[in-house]
């Protein structure tokens, strides 16, 4: 959106450099954000006359719908919102035009669980429903988890992991090893293998290609009679997984 001047490198919106976005395709954008700032002394009516103006695609139905959905008070002042109202307000602002691409930074943040479950239920739906794409940037794995298809994990800016969640999931797995008496002195240099931790006669860490490969190459290290068991991982616990791998000097993989 050119909020800040990129550093380096390139980036298209709607099929355009962000350096040339217009009025037409920020028409089409939605943006919500937990620092938007907002005119203080605007009443929430005025602030959504006001946004009616500058988008040609305004649906008043839609408009009305979501106000009541969200029990809006439109009398009422910004300043004198709660953080979880004011939020409300600018998903209403956000929405009522249907976008194309709707941003949402720290979309979450000041929302009571219910609303927040009730929300995420209804922007899939209603995005679904007229075809847009939604961004979101969050420290929330769980709630990305839940609502998105595709995930990307930054790391100082850089970025580290970049796919579809079922697939990142399905190549992910917890291994635990009970071994019989071959030590495992060679396993945690496996590159795909993070977090290897021995304690006696038990090995643990996360594979991050979990193949019949990798299987096959378990078997090789711990020997057969070890016990071997695996299981997946939440999306929470595969970014912990490679974020402490990060700290440690080994690159995401």
């Amino acid at each position: 959106l050119n909020l800040q001047s990129p550093s380096s490198g390139v980036a298209r919106v709607l099929e355009v450099d962000t350096h040339a976005l217009a009025p037409e395709q920020l028409a089409r954008i939605g943006y919500v954000s937990e620092n938007q700032k907002i005119d203080e002394k605007l009443r929430v009516g005025e602030m959504l006359a006001l946004c009616r103006t500058l988008y040609p695609s305004w649906d008043l139905v839609l408009e009305r719908d979501l106000i009541k959905r969200f029990e809006l008070p439109l009398s009422r002042r910004f300043k004198e919102l709660s953080r979880g109202m004011r939020m409300r307000a600018l998903f209403v602002a956000a929405l009522s035009y249907r976008p194309a691409l709707l941003l949402l930074d720290e979309p979450f943040s000041g929302l009571d669980p219910l609303f927040r479950d009730e929300l995420t239920s209804f922007v899939l739906d209603l995005v679904q429903d007229f075809g847009g794409t939604v961004l979101v940037s969050s420290h929330d794995v769980d709630e990305v988890e839940r609502i998105a298809d595709r995930v990307l994990f930054l790391n100082e800016g850089h970025v580290g992991l970049c796919e579809d969640i079922e697939g990142l999931k399905t190549r992910h797995q917890k291994v635990v090893a009970r071994l019989e008496a071959r030590p495992a002195h060679d396993a945690a240099g496996a590159p795909h293998w993070l977090g290897f931790e021995q304690d006696g006669d038990m090995v643990s860490y996360v594979d991050t290609q979990a193949t019949g490969a990798s299987k096959a190459t378990r078997a090789s290290v711990f020997g057969e009679g070890a016990v071997i068991t695996a299981q997946g991982l939440s999306l929470k616990e595969i970014y912990l997984a490679h974020a402490r791998a990060q700290k440690q000097g080994r690159s995401l993989a």
